[in-house]
Order: C-alpha cells, then sequence, then structure tokens
C-alpha cells in the first residue's frame, strides 16, 4: 500500500487480456485480421491487486473507445476493487460500428467475467457513451427482443445468450449517441455534400446569423426542429441508398460517407439553456465552432448500416430513455457531474425518469467535470458513492 493525501491506494497490476469467438458475418466490417479471420477477437485489460480475493468485478465498455487510461476505473483499482475495462470488436474507430453487435460483446465479456474469471459479482459501469450501451445492454439482458439491427440485417440478440449485470452504474453520460448528435447537428447545413452552403437563419456560429444569444424559446424550438429534420433526411438518405445497393445485388453491400458540422448547439455559446456548472462556449473536445469543423466530431466518417443503428434519431435501438423504461429489476447508480463539459444538463434527470426499476440511486457532484482533470476531490467522491451504493446493494462479494 502506498498513502496519497485522499486515501490509501492499492498496488495493482494490469493484466491483458483476449477473448475471441466465432462470427460469420456477411462482409467484412472491420479492419485487419480480425475481421477476417472468422473471429470476432476483442482485447481487454483487467486492473486488480495480484492478491485480490474480490468476488466483485467493475466491467467497463464503451462503443469504439478504450478506458483504462481513464481516471474512474484508474481510481477503483486504486481503490483496491477489481476492473475490467473491456473493448469492443470496434476500438477506436466507430465507421461501421453496430450496436447490436458491441451487445454481444459486452454480453461474451461478463459471462467471461463469470465463468473464467471466477467472479460472482459483476457490475456494469456505464461511463460517457457507455451509459447507453449499458441500458441497451441491460434492457436486452432482462429481456431480450431484437432480432434484426434497423438496416434489417439478422443480428438476434434473443439467441445471445446475454446476462445481466448484478448492478448497473450510469455515470457522466449523456442520452445516447443518436439523441446527443442530433442536439449537435448543424441545422444550417442545407446540402450534405456541400457544407458551405447553409441556412443563414441557424447558422449560429456566423456573426452575420440574424439571431444571437441570448435565444428566445421560440428559435431554441425551431433549431432543435431543424437538428431533427437533418437527422431525418440523412436516415431517408440512408435507407434508400441501402435498398438501391440491395436492389442491384452486386459485391457492393456497403458505402461509406462523410457527415459535416456535427457540434453545433445554443446551449454550447448561451449558458442560459439548459443552465449548468459547465464552462461557456467550451466542450469536452475544445471550443465547439472548431470541433464543428473538425475531422473528429461526432459521425464524421460513417456507413448507412452504422448510421442506421448507432446516429439515425429514429431508428437506432440504442437511446436511452428508452432502455431505461425497459430496466425493470436491476439496482442502478445514477452519478451526475454537474459540470460536465459532453453531457447537457437535461440528459441524466430524463434517464433517471425513465427508469423503471424501482432500485434507483441519483448522487449530483456539483463542479465536477466529464474527466475530473485536476479535481481528485471530486473524483474522491465519486470513488466513495460507488463503494458506498455497492456495499449498501449487497454486491461487493464475499
Amino acid at each position: 500500500m502506498r498513502n496519497s493525501p485522499d486515501m490509501t491506494i492499492t498496488e495493482w497490476t494490469r493484466a491483458p487480456l483476449i477473448l475471441s469467438f466465432v462470427d460469420n458475418p456477411q462482409f467484412t466490417e472491420t479492419y485487419g485480421f480480425a475481421g477476417n479471420s472468422g473471429k470476432v477477437n476483442l482485447e481487454g485489460q483487467l486492473m486488480r491487486a495480484p492478491d485480490s480475493q474480490s468476488r466483485t468485478i467493475y466491467v467497463f465498455m464503451h462503443p469504439t473507445s478504450v478506458l483504462h487510461l481513464l481516471p474512474m476505473p484508474v481510481a477503483l483499482a486504486d481503490a483496491g476493487l477489481d476492473v475490467l475495462c473491456a473493448a469492443s470488436r470496434y476500438p477506436r474507430n466507430d465507421t461501421a460500428l453496430i450496436f447490436e453487435k458491441v451487445a454481444i460483446d459486452l454480453g461474451k465479456w461478463i459471462d467471461y467475467a463469470r465463468t473464467e474469471l471466477g467472479y460472482k459479482k459483476v457490475i456494469l459501469v456505464g461511463w460517457s457513451g457507455g451509459g447507453s450501451l449499458s441500458l441497451f445492454y441491460q434492457a436486452q439482458a432482462e429481456n431480450p427482443s431484437i432480432t434484426h439491427t434497423p438496416a434489417g440485417d439478422p443480428v438476434d440478440l434473443t439467441q445471445a445468450g446475454l446476462q445481466p449485470a448484478d448492478g448497473v452504474i450510469f455515470i457522466a453520460a449523456h442520452l445516447s449517441r443518436a439523441e446527443t448528435l442530433t442536439e449537435w447537428l448543424d441545422p444550417s447545413v442545407i446540402d450534405e455534400q456541400d457544407p458551405d452552403s447553409r441556412d443563414q437563419e441557424f447558422d449560429i456560429y456566423s456573426p452575420d446569423c440574424p439571431n444571437q444569444p441570448p435565444y428566445n424559446a421560440e428559435f431554441v424550438a425551431r433549431f432543435r426542429d431543424a437538428q431533427r429534420a437533418r437527422n431525418r433526411r440523412i436516415t431517408d438518405w440512408a435507407e434508400t441508398t441501402l435498398a438501391q445497393l440491395q436492389a442491384k445485388n452486386t459485391p457492393e453491400r456497403e458505402r461509406a460517407f462523410v457527415v459535416h458540422r456535427t457540434m453545433c448547439d445554443v446551449r454550447w455559446i448561451d449558458p442560459n439553456v439548459d443552465p449548468s456548472d459547465r464552462r461557456p462556449n467550451w466542450t469536452y473536445m475544445g471550443e465547439p465552432m472548431t470541433v464543428n469543423v473538425g475531422p473528429v466530431g461526432l459521425a464524421r466518417y460513417t456507413t448507412l448500416r452504422s448510421w442506421l443503428s448507432q446516429w439515425s434519431y429514429d431508428k437506432s435501438n440504442a437511446k436511452g430513455p428508452m432502455n431505461a423504461a425497459r430496466i425493470h429489476k436491476t439496482p442502478v447508480l445514477q452519478i451526475e457531474n454537474t459540470a460536465d463539459e459532453a453531457v447537457p444538463a437535461t440528459h441524466n434527470p430524463a434517464i433517471f425518469e425513465a427508469l423503471a426499476t424501482p432500485d434507483k440511486e441519483y448522487v449530483q457532484l456539483k463542479g465536477a467535470t466529464h474527466y475530473y482533470l485536476q479535481q481528485p476531490e471530486l473524483l474522491a467522491q465519486c470513488i466513495h458513492a460507488v463503494i458506498d451504493w455497492s456495499q449498501r446493494k449487497q454486491l461487493l462479494a464475499e
């Protein structure tokens, strides 16, 4: 053990894990050997003390990121808890991501944690984009219903053997990829092939826009309607294009495309819209006007099927409140960071209200940001809340 000003820290190690299982996709959608070997190969890291006897493990998965360097899983390991940071088949690249397949990947990891690693209790931790994934997974594990993706491809979660987690922690997480992207889509884009062709009425980053902050409620409502309309136009185009490819019956099965300008939200530049403790005119990726046109925005590069599965406002199966309403049996701890630069203030209350389980708790960390940068005391409060809840729910198995 070593001491820190905030807590006693456990010495722990990282053990790399590889999980493989047979998969026979209609065509290759992941890059390299993993997509061509007839198997899905998943990588993860087990973080625990060498002499750990714990029977409880905290499992993190994000649809596309790897989380083993983030402050929260590291702090949990520092606190003496066993942590598994599990990657999906789409690590660091969500271009062709299919959410239904990510749920299968997560199910394989949860089964592995129980059968191969020997854990008695599995707590699913949904951080950031992993929040809606955790809700989607748990809803399907409790009552599986999905047999096909929104594109109509067979991915049968009713036969996937998804095991429910014993508890779910929803932390620093937004509604879902589809709903969050829609709230960030630039509604001024008129032509998807020409991002410089814009409706000045909604071009809020332009000094020539007739609508300037502070915004009135009528403009915000029209802005939101225009964002949803743009998402639906892309969805209609994706479905039409996919149907045309299928009708041709050629080896061309899929198509990639670019979605321009995906970080445009009135709340970023007008703190009176969805007020919170977050820094004005800033996002978790930086200055919003720059991110809006940069190369790393949400959904910047995607495919027809992936758009329908993870980004479509109407078609995605992974929308947060929809899945929260399907979780009836599982204890859920929800932690909101009130200065979160990635999660709008309206999102956490919407999830909490939608959760059907009667065993749900809500914790606010006043002033906490998305990554707890230079906030060790708030990170310690987060870890304390997790441990306290786990103990009270008898999830820290002996």
